[in-house]
C-alpha cells in the first residue's frame, strides 16, 4: 500500500491505527448502526440516496446502476484528479470486482476468492481472507482465477471461492462464520467467479462451467440462508439427461425445447455466472443464464430447439425458487451468447406512462427493456453491429436470424464476436441524463467448425469444436482464404466490414438509439473495463491503456485520462470518507484474456501485471507504475531425444488441455517455451501431482498420465529450439 501522507508509515503504532479509526467510528457512519462493520439492511438500501458518500452494494444501490449521487468531483475540477493511495493485492491475474464501501472500511474479493477489508481513507488492510483452495480447484475455470465482488450484508460479507465453497465471513474481523460447498458434481468442471446476491432472507450464487470439457456443465442457481447457509432452494436452468427425474416443474415444460435422444454427456450449459438482481418490492430475483452446451446445435439434437432455458433471463420468487417469468434472448443458442450482463433496475417514462423495468445490454448486440412485474418485452434494438440476426420481432420476441447465423456449411462471418458486444465489464445507468453507458466491442467473429473446416480438431477444451477467429483488421476476403477458402461476405448492409475497436456508447434506452459515443481502444483489445457516471456530470471508465478517462455524462466531451500503468478492466467505484470523494478501481489483467498474448494495446504488454486497487482524489499526485515487463531470453535447450511421432502427440496433447491457459508470447501465465531446464525436468510433479496449485497451476491427473507429459514436454522442448533460433539465430 502506497499513500501519499507515507511518513508515518515508519512509526511502530501505524500498524494499530486502521482498528483504532474503525473502532472509533469512521466518517460517513450512521450514529446508530446495528454493527460496527458492513451494517446494511433493506431499509439501509432504500435510503441509499441519502447517504451518497457509501458504496453499499456491488451497483452501489438495488438499482445496479453503477451511478453515485456524489458531485465534489465534477466536470469542472475533474482535471485535478490524481493518485490518493493504492493497495497490492498480491496476484498477478485478472481483477474484475469492484469495491463495496460501507461505513468507512473498504470490502472487495480478488483472485481465488480472497477477501480484503481496508481502511477506505488510507488503504490500510483490516484483515485479509485466503479461502484456502490451492490444490482442490483442479483444473482453470473460464475464465482465469478471477473474481467478481462480494455481498455486505448485516454485518457479514459473503464470498463464493473459485472451487464452489460459498463463505459467510464476520465483517469486523474476516473470521469464518460458515462455508458450504455449492457445487454438485465435482467430476464435472464446475467453478465459482461471480458475485452472490442478497434476495430477502437468502444469499444467492450461481457458477460457471458451461464452456468447459466435451459437453459444459449443467446450469443452477442456489439460495442458502443468510444466518445459517442451509439450503432453501436450488433452479436448474436446464434439464437433466434424458429420462432423468425432473428436479422441479419447470424442467418438465424445457424439457419439451430439448431433443430427447440427445447425447447425455452434454450437459446442456445455461450456467449463472454474473449477473444478478433482485426487486424486494415484487421479491423477484431476477438470473441471467449462459450459452448452450456444446455450441454447435447438431450436438445437442436431431434438429435445432430452443433449449430452455439457456441464453436467457429469469425471473424467480426470491422465497421459493419457483419461476415467474422467463425471456429468452437467444433460442438455441449455437453462438456463445450469453444472457448473463449486469441487470440495471430502473423507472423509465415511455409515452407519458411510468414503466418499472428490467434492462440489458445482452452479448448478442441487442438492448432489452423488459416489464420487471411480467417479463414483457417493451422494447430490443441492437446497440451495436449485428449481422447475425435483422432485428427482434417484438410480437414474438424472437430474433429474425439472417444467413450469417448458419456455419455449419462453412466458415461464416458475424458480428458480434463470441466475445459479445458487451460482457461482464457493468454498464451504468444515470437518471440524471437518462442514458445508459455501454462498454461496447465492436469485433466480428468468424465461426468455424473446428472439426470439418478447421483440421482434424476433434476436442478443444473450453472450446468443443466450434471456435471463434476474431480478425484484428477489417475484414478482407482475399486474407482469409488461403485458410478457410471463399468466405461469404454479410454485414446486412453490403458495404465493407468497420474495423475492431472498443467504444464507450450513451444509448437512450427509451429513444432506443445512440446519444454519443468515444472510441476508447483500436484494434483487438476488446479489454476495456467497465463504467461509473456520477451527478457530477461525469462518465468514468478505465481502458486497456491503463488510463482512467472521464467524460461529461451529458455530451460525452473528454476531460481527463490519468495514467496508472495498469490495465484497467473492472468497473470504478466512488464513495467519501471525512468529506472526501474517491475514485477507486481495481486493476489486473487477465479473465478470457488468458486465452491469447497480451496485444500491444494494453498496457499489460508494457508493465508487470502487478494486481491492486488504486483509489484517487482531487489534487492528489501522479500513479505509481509498475516495474517494466521483461521477457527473459531463452536459455539453450538440450538436445531433444523424442521421436516425430511423439512430439506430434505432445503438440495435440497441448492444444487440446493446456493452450487455453499457456499461449506462446507475452502472457499473463508462463510462455513454456521459455521454462528453466530446472521446471522442466518437473513438470510431471507439478502437471500430474499438482505441485503448483497454489500459483494457479492445477492438477491433471484425471485427463492425462506420465507418457502423456512426457510427450507434452518433448514437443514443448522442440518449440523451444525453434525459439532459441528465432532470438540467436543459431544452428541446431
Amino acid at each position: 500500500m502506497r499513500n501519499l501522507s507515507c511518513a508515518i508509515a515508519r512509526r511502530s503504532w501505524y500498524r494499530l491505527l486502521p482498528t483504532l479509526i474503525a473502532l472509533a467510528g469512521m466518517a460517513g457512519a450512521r450514529a446508530d448502526p446495528p454493527q460496527s462493520f458492513g451494517w446494511v439492511d433493506e431499509a439501509r438500501l432504500k435510503a441509499a440516496a441519502s447517504e451518497p458518500q457509501h458504496w453499499l452494494t456491488l451497483g452501489r444501490d438495488r438499482s445496479g446502476a453503477y451511478f453515485s449521487p456524489l458531485s465534489d468531483i465534477n466536470e469542472h475540477n475533474v482535471q485535478q484528479l490524481g493518485f490518493a493511495w493504492d493497495y497490492d493485492l498480491g496476484t498477478y491475474r485478472g481483477q474484475e470486482a469492484s469495491p463495496i464501501v460501507v461505513d468507512g472500511v473498504m470490502y472487495t474479493s480478488g483472485t481465488w476468492g480472497y477477501v480484503y477489508a481496508l481502511n477506505a481513507a488510507t488503504g490500510q488492510q483490516l484483515w485479509k481472507f485466503d479461502p484456502k483452495v490451492h490444490g482442490q480447484s483442479g483444473r482453470y475455470p473460464c475464465c482465469d482465477l478471477l473474481n467478481r465482488g462480494v455481498a455486505v450484508w448485516e454485518g457479514r460479507v459473503y464470498v463464493a471461492a473459485v472451487d464452489g465453497r460459498l463463505f459467510a465471513l464476520d465483517a469486523g474481523t474476516g473470521a469464518r462464520i460458515w462455508d458450504v460447498d455449492t457445487i454438485v458434481d465435482h467430476s464435472q468442471q464446475y467453478s465459482s467467479t461471480g458475485a452472490p446476491q442478497i434476495a430477502g432472507h437468502a444469499v444467492v450464487i450461481g457458477n460457471g462451467g458451461g464452456d468447459m470439457g466435451v459437453g459444459g456443465v449443467r446450469g443452477y442457481v442456489s439460495a442458502y440462508d443468510l444466518k445459517s447457509g442451509e439450503l432453501k432452494w436450488r433452479f436448474f436452468t436446464v434439464p437433466g439427461a434424458p429420462g432423468a427425474p425432473f428436479e422441479h416443474p419447470e424442467l418438465e415444460a424445457a424439457a419439451k425445447t430439448w431433443d430427447p435422444q440427445r447425447n447425455p454427456d452434454y450437459h446442456g450449459g445455461g450456467t449463472v455466472w454474473d449477473g444478478m438482481a433482485y426487486d424486494p418490492d415484487l421479491n423477484l430475483l431476477f438470473v441471467g443464464t449462459g450459452n448452450s452446451a456444446p455450441y454447435d446445435s447438431r450436438q445437442r439434437g436431431r434438429k435445432p430447439q430452443d433449449n430452455l432455458y439457456v441464453a436467457s433471463i429469469l425471473a424467480l420468487n426470491a422465497d421459493t425458487g419457483r419461476l415467474a417469468w422467463y425471456y429468452q434472448a437467444t433460442p438455441g443458442d449455437s453462438w456463445d451468447y450469453d444472457a448473463v450482463q449486469k441487470f440495471v433496475l430502473a423507472t423509465l417514462t415511455i409515452d407519458g406512462k411510468a414503466h418499472k423495468v428490467l434492462m440489458q445490454a445482452n452479448k448478442n448486440g441487442f438492448f432489452y427493456v423488459l416489464d420487471r412485474a411480467t417479463g414483457k418485452l417493451v422494447s430490443a434494438r441492437n446497440f451495436a453491429t449485428v449481422t447475425w440476426a435483422s432485428h427482434v420481432d417484438l410480437k414474438t420476441g424472437r430474433p429474425v436470424l439472417t444467413p450469417a447465423a448458419e456455419y455449419h456449411h462453412g466458415p461464416q462471418l458475424a458480428w458480434p464476436s463470441v466475445l459479445g458486444a458487451h460482457t461482464w465489464p457493468p454498464m451504468s445507468f444515470s437518471p440524471l441524463t437518462g442514458l445508459v453507458y455501454i462498454p461496447v466491442n465492436e469485433a466480428p467473429n468468424i465461426f468455424v467448425d473446428l472439426a470439418r473446416n478447421g483440421g482434424s480438431v476433434d476436442f478443444l477444451d473450453g472450446f468443443f469444436t466450434i471456435d471463434g477467429i476474431i480478425p484484428d483488421k477489417a475484414y478482407d476476403p482475399k486474407s482469409l482464404e488461403s485458410i478457410f477458402g471463399k468466405l461469404p461476405v454479410y454485414d446486412g448492409k453490403g458495404r465493407r466490414a468497420p474495423k475492431v475497436y472498443n467504444v464507450l456508447r450513451a444509448w437512450d434506452p427509451v429513444a432506443k438509439k445512440t446519444v454519443w459515443e468515444r472510441r476508447t481502444s483500436e484494434g483487438y483489445s476488446v479489454w476495456d473495463g467497465g463504467v461509473l457516471s456520477t451527478a457530477g456530470n461525469l462518465v468514468f471508465e478505465g481502458l486497456a491503456s491503463g488510463e482512467l478517462c472521464a467524460s461529461t455524462a451529458d455530451h460525452g466531451k473528454p476531460l481527463t485520462c490519468v495514467a496508472t500503468g495498469s490495465h484497467l478492466g473492472a468497473a470504478p467505484i466512488t464513495y467519501a470518507v471525512n468529506g472526501v470523494q474517491y475514485v477507486a478501481i481495481q486493476a489486473g489483467y487477465g479473465g478470457v484474456a488468458i486465452y491469447a498474448p497480451i496485444p500491444p494495446t494494453t498496457v499489460a504488454s508494457k508493465y508487470l501485471n502487478e494486481n491492486r486497487i488504486i483509489v484517487f482524489r482531487l489534487g492528489g499526485g501522479e500513479v505509481p507504475k509498475p516495474p517494466e515487463r521483461v521477457e527473459p531470453p531463452v536459455a539453450l535447450p538440450p538436445q531433444n531425444p523424442a521421436s516425430a511421432s511423439v512430439i506430434h502427440e505432445g503438440e495435440r496433447l497441448f492444444i487440446t488441455y493446456c493452450s487455453r491457459c499457456h499461449v506462446f508470447g507475452p502472457s499473463i501465465t508462463p510462455d513454456l517455451r521459455r521454462i528453466d531446464p530446472a521446471v522442466r525436468a518437473r513438470l510431471k510433479n507439478i502437471v500430474i501431482e499438482g505441485e503448483r496449485a497454489p500459483n494457479g497451476m492445477g492438477r491433471f491427473s484425471d485427463v492425462l498420465n506420465e507418457s502423456n507429459v512426457n510427450a507434452i514436454s518433448a514437443y514443448l522442448l522442440e518449440q523451444s529450439w525453434q525459439l532459441y533460433r528465432d532470438e540467436n539465430g543459431a544452428a541446431r
